[in-house]
């Protein structure tokens, strides 16, 4: 049997790199939607960690490469409708992953090299099991519990206040607790609770739930608080949010504070000092696992110091100071019944193996991505293959080998198209890419609709009631061509409200979610427009630099000029180098794109970026170059600290560089700062500088 996997990532090429992550974006993101809004999800947790895995090492080797609409952009999904909605004061973070000893061992290794520690330095963790469950926010005021949200999309949650009430395990007040304290949590559903309720659904012929997590999560979102109530859940309290003042000085600490508040928390957490220890903890609970009375999926580390924590920060979607080791993957085999070919927004073939339906881990497999046609032939997959499939990673289950002594004996090689299934363009591969593109462009039905699918997503406009089939709908029957004619729905709406399963209170409601929507921050919009390349944090890098959509425009045209000042200051930005500058200014010079951001201009309010609060920091808007071997701090700690005082690091010197930090060993940045007569500072000043 063969386990040989996808390509090794220190060999991809960029474009290969490019592809691979169109394909694991397009299939993550349609797991998430099952797993976080309806609670029902497609593959499981295995399969989604290895593609999550997978998405993260490439984006590791390639950060130019994040796509607006990643994964690992994300926590979570948006809040659905029927609920209200709660701003968190404090981000819901998602965690990153670990799937072997060697990433946790590195993921210290990552703490140590960021705060500069040395190496016989003790890093007390925090090992507690990770729960599967539906993660919650608890807020108190006064000592008592005023409000209880889920996580959400990790900025904003459902307001599920009453349902909450109704869980034993929640105290209503608090006896000497801050004045405003959030506690954070995660609602589940015992194994033995479980088998009990679904006794009784399927007693009462009503549905029976697929597995713990679901059964916990759809008890705690149900409109009525009486049928929460009926139903046994329970908590785990692990983190917190907004408080109003320190509550202790390691996390370690406050899992002592929650239980005298009376919250539960996790018996099995256990403090360590070395990685060693750590690993053979986790170890002893994969034995211990099969006699739990709950779900876990693996083991949580933190940093137990929060002075650390708050150091270390967060990138992205996952804080620094935070690792979960996943347990390892479930493997089962099935057959492939059918390679079908999906189309991407920037026209990637995509090959998908259909399946014959099999569980995995509780959850039905029916699909799994191919990525591209190298991997179809490195694998030697074909129709009629028994293959193993694995739930390893973030959403997408992921076909490991072939079983060879099971192929059909009149097997054949599968054959790639050599046209686009959508549009029949031909499909064309570039000499030194992976991905296969359709050259139709936007004449590809494919293309449009999953560029104005990417448009309506979540990070873009999130226009709530406007989905991927209604888009679907609306361009069969003319009524959207270009992202310009989403704004122009208002002129449709007798035909809107007439349509099949609308009606006039849907069509006003769809209406009115695009009022809502013609004022966007520019970072979103930039996001939405779907540029290759540019992910959500490009997206941002870009609002921060250029300030207001008019100066983006310009300075976009002005950096054509290869040679020119722009286009110097566009790639001098931490974060974008020319592969991104490329696709970036290729899409601003394509005429029909132009004519695109004309007409959205002059029907939206796109928002001047706004800079974070920064009090009177003596750095805010400035742009700062470190150079050179810090003592004092990690360079990473360095350009933390400075962009969350407002400045923005730069990577390279230019006249437009405001200060440049030298450390030891300074070379030919500090060299060009003194020709351009920019100011140097030594770390220490800086240090002064910053306060």
């Amino acid at each position: 049997m063969s386990e040989e996997g996808p390509a090794p990532v220190d060999a991809l090429t960029p474009l290969e790199a490019a592809a691979e992550l169109d394909a694991l974006t397009a299939e993550m993101a349609a797991h998430d939607t099952a797993y976080y809004l309806h609670d029902a999800p497609t593959v499981s947790d295995a399969d989604y960690d290895a593609l999550r895995r997978r998405l993260d090492a490439i984006e590791a080797a390639f950060p130019n490469l994040v796509r607006p609409d990643s994964p690992s952009q994300k926590v979570g999904a948006a809040p659905v409708a029927g609920f209200g909605k709660v701003p968190h004061k404090i981000p819901m973070l998602s965690l990153g992953n670990a799937f072997n000893d060697d990433d946790v061992v590195e993921f210290v290794g990552r703490v140590r090299r960021f705060l500069g520690l040395d190496a016989d330095e003790t890093v007390e963790i925090v090992c507690e099991p990770k729960i599967d469950g539906l993660s919650v926010s608890l807020r108190y005021e006064g000592g008592h519990f005023v409000q209880g949200a889920t996580r959400g999309d990790g900025a904003t949650g459902e307001d599920i206040t009453e349902n909450l009430k109704t869980l034993a395990d929640i105290p209503m007040t608090l006896k000497d607790a801050p004045e405003i304290l959030e506690v954070r949590g995660e609602v589940y559903m015992t194994s033995k609770d479980f088998a009990a309720l679904n006794r009784a659904q399927e007693k009462a012929g009503d549905k029976v739930f697929a597995n713990p997590r679901n059964a916990a999560a759809g008890s705690l979102r149900q409109k009525d608080p009486a049928v929460t109530a009926s139903r046994p859940l329970s908590l785990f309290a692990y983190a917190w949010g907004q408080v109003s003042e320190p509550v202790a000085d390691t996390h370690w600490q406050f899992l002592t504070k929650l239980r005298g508040w009376g919250f539960p928390t996790n018996p099995l957490a256990a403090l360590r000092d070395r990685v060693e220890d750590c690993l053979a903890f986790y170890a002893d609970t994969v034995e211990k696992r099969p006699g739990l009375d709950y779900e876990i999926d693996g083991m949580v580390y933190k940093v137990n110091r929060l002075d650390w924590q708050d150091r270390l920060g967060a990138v992205s979607r996952a804080p620094r100071w935070a690792i979960a080791h996943k347990f390892p993957a479930e493997q089962v085999e099935t057959v492939v019944r059918e390679i079908t070919i999906q189309v991407g927004r920037t026209g990637v073939l995509t090959p998908v193996a259909n399946l014959e339906p099999v569980s995995v881990g509780g959850v039905q497999v029916s699909r799994a991505t191919l990525h591209n046609q190298d991997e179809i032939a490195r694998k030697d997959i074909r129709l009629g293959d028994t293959v193993i499939i694995q739930r390893a990673g973030d959403v997408i289950p992921q076909v490991v080998s072939v079983v060879l002594d099971k192929r059909p004996k009149d097997s054949k090689p599968y054959q790639f198209p050599g046209t686009c299934p959508d549009c029949g363009s031909l499909a064309i591969r570039e000499d030194g890419e992976v991905a296969t593109r359709c050259a139709g462009g936007l004449i590809c039905p494919a293309q449009r609709l999953e560029r104005l699918k990417h448009f309506v997503s979540r990070n873009a406009f999130d226009i709530e009631g406007l989905g991927g089939k209604h888009i679907i709908a609306f361009v069969e029957d003319g009524l959207i061509e270009t992202p310009a004619d989403i704004f122009r729905l208002k002129d449709h709406a007798d035909a809107i409200a007439g349509r099949d399963g609308w009606g006039q209170q849907s069509a006003t409601n769809l209406l009115n979610a695009l009022e809502e929507r013609r004022h966007i921050a520019l970072h979103r919009f930039i996001f939405a427009l779907g540029i290759r390349q540019v992910g959500q944090a490009t997206a941002r890098l870009l609002a921060k630099q250029y300030g207001s959509l008019g100066n983006w425009r310009a300075q976009m045209d002005a950096a054509q000029d290869r040679d020119g000042d722009a286009y110097g200051e566009l790639t001098n930005i931490d974060g974008i180098g020319p592969s991104v500058a490329d696709d970036l200014l290729g899409f601003c010079a394509e005429a029909h794109n132009r004519d695109v951001l004309d007409a959205l201009g002059d029907l939206l309010t796109v928002q001047d970026f706004i800079a974070p609060e920064t009090g009177s920091s003596p750095v805010a808007g400035k742009t700062v170059v470190f150079t050179g071997t810090l003592e004092t701090v990690s360079r990473a700690e360095a350009k933390t600290r400075a962009e969350a005082l407002g400045a923005k690091v730069a990577g390279s010197v230019s006249k437009k560089t405001d200060y440049v930090i030298v450390g030891a060993d300074a070379g030919t940045k500090a060299k060009k700062a003194g020709e351009l007569g920019v100011a140097i500072l030594t770390e220490q000043e800086w240090l002064e500088l910053i306060g």
